[in-house]
């Protein structure tokens, strides 16, 4: 062949049916359609993307839907600011945890705002000094913006600088209602105040919060917070433009607050479909294009995180915060890995050097979109708009983010999809790295930090109550249970266990142990092993060892046929308080057999482990209880 001839030729064209004949092949009798996936946005997953989910896009950030982002070159023109939140019991204590973290990295003042921290002597003005001039602000006020406005308003007077104060000092009282369970038309009156002084004195900082933070962390998917966005936004619109003030004023002032979670696609695409979904809802208003953009604060997830295994949090923060990055954010907090049960000095630098090296590093600050064209981001992202704006309509037509927060709709569609990623938790089908699988016994945490909402309707009685989103993780109901174990290991003085009857030679029982010990270690159990047991009075002398009631057979099925049935007869028969477990799942008219000879319940991978340790260990707790009084 002459180089002419090499230079010329070309692959064989492919479509994708071929792709798919030639995938089916390897699926050994499956078909394609297999290895899709559904969402808990009710999105099915293709098995591959190709032109034909191509999306019709803007060429740069910056115009059209505003889906790749509000700026034309990205983050070359306007960095992302890194705005770890700083927990400080004093204003004195804050200055000098802000000035360290600005020497290593540290891009806005941000803090978390608490009464305490209003309690000393200082004022801001003696903390933050000429900072406020240099660095943006980004503090989500909470119950405390009337303090942080009036004193900021008061500095701003003092050293003329109201119009370089910029950033924002937001509240949205609205999530708070809704992580409270009460209402009050008084507290959504002095936020409106608080705004129009903000406006007057701090003309360039954003004082109006849309934060959904409080929805994900009830369980709510991605759709729902993209209408729960939408609805909040719209409600504040409408407030404003009551209360005297321009459009573009109103929109001036916006910014709104995602947590991202672990689906990093998933994610990705709920900030390019939130930027869709308010440029669309600002056009109807009326806005310029130049108002039409979404200002957007994100933090890494909290409901993703666990107290055990802590270290593991650092990974699933450095992918949120990858997700976050990539999705176009102006402002971004990465949750410290131990901040559950109070953060260090440790994790907290972890934690902003996690932004340190998206930018330094990995240089995302020098690539404008990187997801842009994708097809299957694009695709992701335009399904996510499309089933926002629809839950956005239903949230209206159903009166409102107000109405469906008094009549519950809200709570309980969030509720439904919370169920269901719990169930997937417990099943194992979902893993919690450290706490549903490959949990280490032998670790011991501190106990969770409090937190509170600063007791915001304790002076205000005209309230309406209803049913509050509960703030929850997916490691939560695991990690009551070991906590139940180590409250059993205190009480008896020794570790809860169960009793593994290991049939026939290790080749044949071990893998079934080994599952057996992930499962039980998830809520804090131990495996105590017999070793080889091929007779039922090995069986019984192991058995008479073991301070447990609980036993379960491990081997395989040819074991089980061989000794496990004169086994468990006989031990149902001499041992009657008992309770025998099976590793496997036989087929249905086995079951029948073990059930009738004494096999409790089967486990397998399909179980539910949280409900099968829940059962084992509520037991043990009540003989530790009687066991510790007598």
């Amino acid at each position: 062949m002459s180089f002419e001839d090499l230079k010329n030729q070309t692959f064989p064209s492919i479509t994708k049916n071929d792709w798919k004949l030639k995938a089916e092949e390897s699926l050994k009798g499956k078909t394609v359609d297999s290895l899709q996936t559904t969402t808990y946005e009710a999105i099915t997953l293709q098995a591959l993307y190709t032109r034909l989910d191509e999306q019709k896009i803007s060429d740069y950030p910056g115009g059209s839907d505003f889906r790749r982002g509000i700026y034309p070159l990205g983050y070359q023109t306007s960095n992302w600011k890194v705005a770890q939140r700083i927990s400080s019991k004093s204003f004195a204590e804050l200055k000098g945890k802000l000035q360290e973290a600005i020497e290593k990295g540290q891009t806005a003042i941000s803090f978390e705002v608490s009464k305490q921290l209003f309690n000393g002597k200082e004022t801001l003005r003696e903390i933050l000094g000429e900072l406020t001039e240099i660095y943006p602000f980004a503090i989500n006020t909470k119950g405390m913006q009337s303090a942080l406005i009036a004193e900021l308003t008061e500095m701003a007077v003092q050293q003329g600088n109201g119009d370089k104060i910029t950033g924002y000092v937001a509240n949205d009282p609205i999530s708070m209602f809704a992580e409270e369970g009460q209402m009050s038309n008084e507290v959504l009156a002095v936020w409106s105040e608080d705004i129009k002084l903000a406006n007057n004195k701090l003309p360039n900082l954003q004082t109006v919060l849309i934060n959904t933070a409080v929805y994900h962390q009830g369980g709510a998917n991605a759709v729902q917070e993209l209408g729960i966005a939408a609805a909040t936004g719209v409600y504040y619109i409408q407030r404003l433009l009551e209360d005297g003030m321009r459009l573009d004023e109103a929109l001036s002032k916006m910014v709104f607050q995602f947590s991202i979670g672990g689906n990093f696609f998933m994610e990705l695409a709920k900030l390019r479909a939130a930027r869709i979904l308010w440029n669309k809802i600002t056009g109807v208003y009326g806005a310029e294009p130049s108002s039409r953009g979404m200002h957007i604060a994100a933090e890494t997830s909290n409901y993703t995180k666990a107290v055990y295994d802590p270290h593991v949090n650092i990974l699933r923060a450095g992918n949120e915060a990858f997700a976050a990055v990539l999705g176009g954010v102006q402002y971004l907090h990465v949750t410290p890995f131990d901040d559950i049960t109070g953060s260090t000095q440790l994790s907290e630098r972890i934690a902003r050097n996690t932004q340190n090296i998206l930018m330094e590093e990995a240089y995302l600050q020098k690539v404008a979109d990187p997801a842009g064209g994708s097809w299957y981001i694009e695709s992701l992202t335009g399904e996510l708009a499309e089933k926002g704006w629809g839950y956005f309509q239903q949230l209206e037509a159903n009166g409102g983010i107000l109405e469906v927060l008094k009549s519950s709709k809200l709570q309980y569609d969030i509720k439904a999809i919370s169920n269901k990623r719990q169930h997937d938790i417990f099943t194992r089908k979902q893993s919690v790295i450290g706490t549903n699988v490959y949990a280490n016994l032998d670790e011991q945490v501190p106990g969770s930090k409090e937190n509170s909402l600063n007791n915001y309707f304790s002076n205000d009685h005209m309230t309406i109550n209803f049913e509050a989103i509960k703030q929850t993780r997916v490691a939560e109901p695991f990690e009551s249970l070991r906590k139940i174990s180590k409250d059993i290991e205190n009480k008896s003085g020794s570790e809860p266990f169960v009793s593994m009857l290991c049939l026939g030679e290790l080749r044949n029982y071990k893998p079934r142990l080994d599952f057996m010990k992930g499962f039980l270690a998830a809520g804090g159990l131990k495996a105590a092993e017999s070793g080889s047991i091929t007779t039922y009075e090995a069986a019984k002398q192991f058995v008479i060892n073991q301070n447990t009631k609980y036993l379960c057979l491990c081997g395989s099925n040819d074991q089980y046929e061989q000794y496990g049935h004169e086994i468990v007869t006989a031990l149902t028969k001499e041992f009657p308080d008992r309770v025998i477990y099976l590793a496997g799942l036989p087929e249905k008219e086995q079951q029948i057999q073990w059930l009738k000879e004494g096999i409790k319940q089967f486990v397998h991978v399909k179980s539910n482990c949280y409900e099968t340790l829940s059962i084992i260990l509520t037991e043990m707790e009540v003989l530790a209880g009687e066991a510790s009084k007598a």
